[in-house]
């Protein structure tokens, strides 16, 4: 994003296009970023439902040089070391000037642990404090899986071609995968999105069977956790606090927010969004998690019932 003044409004800018081609009819249903900027993972649908993650390697300096109606753009490629790029578009300007290219790497592609459709992934807030990311996962078969990123330098595995416009091989070096430490269940069945507190202590879950799970963390590097991830004997307990019911229809999204000392007695509350047109608000108190305020569609005013979205414009009254 680049805002030039203050009174100039800001603008995004398309930086790369990650698009594996082995997965051209599998849609692509979320993706997270960690914390810290350096991985997005991306789940996607049948009928090759699978999670993707890539590094962000920075940007790469490329010299454009104009000649002969053209310009040919000649840098290094940060994927693959001594390689060059090329870039041609028509101007008849002679000029050199320099541009960025941002640089994203395949670096795994997760295929077991679940059985159907995995619909949402979140990267839990700790991955910039320790180095070590850790990625949540939720499917259609009603288990939540947690995974830890081991980078292993000396056994380097080949992924497919990411799908980045500066990448010409068809195998990507993979350094390292990511293992599942943790298998959650509880939910009966589809569970359609999962959500990390602010601090990674509490995961919360939701889906078809209209409730909301909500899992303490002892992640390492949170409280109650090991000081350091890496593997080992360290990589993380998970206990159900609660399970949520009140919604009279599927539970859509979930996200956690700070409580501004409105509700109950945390610094954070969980807010749900279900196809019953309500969004709930979750406080907790005395460790236990209640129901403290419904957001409902005006009745008299509403459109055909249709489900909401936390974030939704439409008018809502505290019921």
């Amino acid at each position: 994003m680049t805002i030039s003044s203050p009174s100039t409004k800001a603008t995004l800018q398309l930086d790369q296009t990650l698009s594996p081609p082995l997965l051209t009819s599998s849609p692509a249903w979320q993706a997270s970023f960690s914390i810290d900027g350096k991985y997005l993972a991306v789940c996607f649908g049948n009928p090759d439902t699978c999670i993707k993650v890539w590094e962000y390697l920075g940007k790469n300096s490329v010299d454009t040089v104009t000649a002969h109606n053209g310009v040919v753009g000649v840098g290094s490629d940060a994927t693959s070391k001594g390689s060059k790029t090329v870039d041609c578009c028509t101007d008849t300007n002679n000029t050199k000037s320099n541009t960025d290219h941002v640089e994203w790497k395949l670096i795994a592609t997760i295929r077991e642990g679940h059985s159907r459709t995995i619909r949402s992934v979140a990267f839990a807030p700790t991955s910039s404090t320790l180095g070590v990311p850790i990625l949540a996962s939720a499917s259609f078969d009603g288990k939540v899986l947690i995974w830890e990123h081991f980078a292993d330098e000396e056994n380097v595995e080949y992924n497919e071609y990411d799908g980045g416009s500066s990448n010409t091989d068809r195998l990507q070096p993979q350094h390292g995968t990511f293992e599942p430490i943790a298998q959650l269940e509880g939910h009966e069945n589809e569970i359609k999105h999962l959500a990390w507190n602010q601090t990674g202590s509490l995961l919360a879950s939701c889906g078809r069977d209209k409730t909301i799970w909500i899992w303490e963390c002892f992640l390492p590097g949170t409280v109650g956790g090991s000081a350091s991830g890496g593997g080992g004997d360290d990589e993380g307990e998970f206990e159900c606090l609660a399970v949520l019911q009140g919604h009279e229809g599927d539970v859509k999204s979930i996200a956690f927010a700070l409580s501004h000392g409105q509700w109950g007695e945390g610094d954070e509350i969980l807010l749900s969004a279900s196809y019953d047109n309500s969004i709930k608000v979750w406080a907790e108190e005395s460790g236990d998690w209640y129901c403290a305020a419904t957001l409902g569609v005006n009745d008299a005013a509403a459109p055909p019932p249709r489900p909401l979205a936390l974030g939704d414009s439409s008018l809502v009254q505290l019921e």
